[in-house]
């Protein structure tokens, strides 16, 4: 029987089960964000927002299912970081989650932005930096509190934001501006317009980040080697699922697209549906949403960030530890919102630019990392099935979500390779200059895995259970 022979490692608390990890994931998603880029899809797609989400959808549950069988063999926070440094090293481990941050990092200044706008607009005497930042500290509290807390807020938002959703399809099918036989027109583009829909396609992607949100709860999960799995690919095709009828929907009740200005397309998509009336709680539950999806997306990253300064590639003393009362990463979350505070000064304009890059990225390297893991690593399955599942599939994940990299705009590559070279100089100031290999997380001595932090009925393993593997 062996013992640690390290200090144990700081631990997440596993108290979620899949109804909880999927209303995470859809509240990150936020299925009322489909209005957000209804007119600048559309006039990307020429009209065909429904089959710029069908085929976002397509590489994404392929991506999705990458996910789902990295979490198998590797149960930690950490998403696709985690991922990348156990598959090719942790080099390429920590560029990865250095590119993915770019996304986290931006997508609650994002939301407090959109949130602030919008508040702004309804209450005019009140600055928007005062809403963004009374939003900004409102998510922080929630987050310090814990996920468990944060599970209760997100089966409110969603029940909310399903009701403003069910409403606007029944309401918006009763009133299709079109004939049967024209139905499908949005799902049906020219034989010369996939270059329209792949560069709609590679906007939308960024609706997709919540199974991505879903890998990182991997710790707090109970039996995530199953729970998580399931609500990654739970999470992308009903969130999918409800991007696409509200746009096909959409389709039916303007099918001119004739909007007054792209960027309010939505509301005025609702206010054709449903009046000022409908045009209001729209207004009142898009902000409700941008709290949720800011909420979870801060808590997501700050779990990124906590497995890294935990493994020592950021200061561990600042990020690799957790509130002794709540076991929440406090200095990753107020990390997280110092840089959200940019919404106060940047437009709209200048923080989308800022996301995207970083997601299809990180999205790569994790469909390389089932194919390098299942096909290449010490454990190699190489029966006809493995080739399936751990070959075809996520190699067509991977050049499928290269494509979709290759149609951002030049801005997003440009703001995306500093990023990247940012992070390339501190990993050479942490390895001296690429002379040792980064640190590495051993939570346990005697884990073959290094990642089993409890037990999988959630029970924190002892010394014995550990040794005894």
């Amino acid at each position: 029987m062996s013992s640690p022979t390290t200090e144990k490692a700081p631990q997440l608390t596993r108290v979620l089960r899949l109804p909880a990890i999927v209303l995470f994931g859809l509240t990150y998603m936020s299925p009322v964000a489909v209005f957000t880029t209804y007119g600048i899809v559309n006039d990307e797609t020429g009209g065909h927002l429904p089959a710029a989400y069908v085929l976002a959808l397509g590489v994404m549950l392929l991506t999705a299912h990458s996910y789902g069988r990295m979490v198998r063999s590797y149960p930690a926070a950490g998403s696709a970081y985690k991922y990348a440094q156990k598959s090719f090293g942790g080099h390429i481990g920590f560029l990865t989650g250095w590119t993915l941050m770019l996304d986290y990092l931006f997508l609650p200044m994002v939301s407090f932005l959109l949130a602030g706008i919008y508040l702004h607009a309804e209450f005019p005497g009140v600055p928007q930096g005062v809403w963004s930042v009374g939003a900004l500290l409102l998510v922080l509290v929630f987050n310090v509190l814990g996920v468990k807390f944060i599970s209760r807020i997100t089966a409110i938002v969603m029940g909310i934001t399903g009701l403003l959703l069910a409403f606007f399809v029944i309401v918006g099918g009763s009133k299709s501006q079109v004939g049967a036989g024209d139905a499908f027109q949005a799902f049906i583009p020219a034989s010369d317009q996939w270059g329209l829909l792949a560069g709609g396609a590679a906007i939308l992607a960024l609706s997709f980040l919540g199974f991505d949100a879903v890998s990182t709860l991997a710790e707090e999960a109970h039996n995530p080697r199953r729970t998580v799995p399931l609500g990654i690919i739970l999470t992308t095709a009903i969130g999918g699922g409800l991007f696409i009828l509200v746009a096909w929907i959409g389709s039916l009740v303007r099918p001119d697209n004739q909007f007054t200005n792209s960027d309010s397309a939505g509301a005025e998509l609702m206010e054709t549906v449903g009046g000022n009336a409908l045009s209001g709680a729209f207004t009142a539950v898009y902000v409700l949403g941008c709290i949720g999806s800011a909420m979870v997306s801060q808590a997501s990253v700050s779990r990124i960030i906590f497995s890294m300064g935990r493994d020592g590639l950021l200061p561990k003393r600042v990020f690799g530890r957790l509130h002794p009362k709540f076991g929440t990463p406090v200095g990753a979350l107020i990390a997280v919102s110092a840089v959200a505070v940019l919404s106060v000064v940047l437009t709209l304009d200048q923080a989308v630019v800022m996301i995207n890059f970083g997601a299809l990225a990180a999205f790569s390297m994790v469909n390389l990392s089932v194919i390098k893991h299942y096909l290449f690593g010490a454990d190699r399955e190489l029966g006809p099935r493995s080739l399936i599942v751990n070959g075809l599939l996520p190699g067509l994940g991977f050049a499928t979500t290269v494509w979709l990299w290759t149609s951002l705009t030049g801005t997003t590559f440009v703001v995306g390779l500093l990023w990247m070279a940012a992070g390339l100089v501190i990993l050479a100031i942490t390895t001296r200059f690429f002379t040792r290999q980064p640190p590495e997380l051993h939570m346990d001595a005697g884990d073959k895995d290094d990642i089993a932090l409890t037990a999988e009925d959630g029970t924190p393993d002892s010394p014995e259970t550990v040794g005894a593997r």
